[in-house]
């Protein structure tokens, strides 16, 4: 579930719009039927989909909270609509008569048609994203993570650089 709903970069969906968008809609379907799936054919009772569909949402809602708590606008996080989507799978198992082979294919077609559209509105409803960009810049890395940039040369008159030989340098 956490690696699903971290697929495609959703929360930073102003940054690279469209983009961010292509990968996510791929990453979601693909990730989306093969989690329903596994569970599925794991409990083999329809309705695990949209089950895992309302989880990744409430993860997700935690998440836009967290955000928010942060300072950020409310719409700064896109909570994506799985739900739908996930129904149409949840159906296709149930109408397939639990053939997992069809319940994939098809339900997986469905998905993957459906979840981008449903998105697309989500992404629409964004705000500017050089609006975002200027007013809530990302912040600064922290020291621990900052580059080093290689000194070289620095050390070349040192007595401990000259004793341990170039490797020093």
């Amino acid at each position: 579930t956490l690696l699903t709903i971290n697929a495609g970069d959703y929360i930073f969906y102003s940054d690279w719009a469209w983009t961010s968008f292509v990968v996510f809609s791929i990453s979601q379907s693909t990730m989306l039927v093969v989690g329903a799936i596994y569970y599925m054919l794991f409990t083999g009772v329809p309705g695990t989909a949209t089950y895992y569909a309302t989880i990744m949402t409430i993860y997700t809602w935690v998440a836009k909270g967290a955000w928010f708590a942060l300072g950020y606008p409310y719409d700064f996080v896109v909570t994506p609509v799985w739900i739908p989507s996930a129904m149409l799978l949840d159906l296709t198992y149930w109408a397939t008569r639990r053939n997992k082979h069809a319940a994939i294919i098809i339900g997986g077609t469905l998905v993957g048609l459906s979840l981008p559209i449903f998105n697309m509105i989500n992404l629409l409803l964004v705000r500017d994203p050089l609006e975002m960009a200027f007013k809530y810049p990302r912040p600064t890395l922290p020291p621990y993570m900052t580059p080093i940039e290689p000194q070289v040369g620095k050390f070349y008159n040192s007595p401990v650089a000259l004793g341990s030989g170039a490797g020093a340098v």
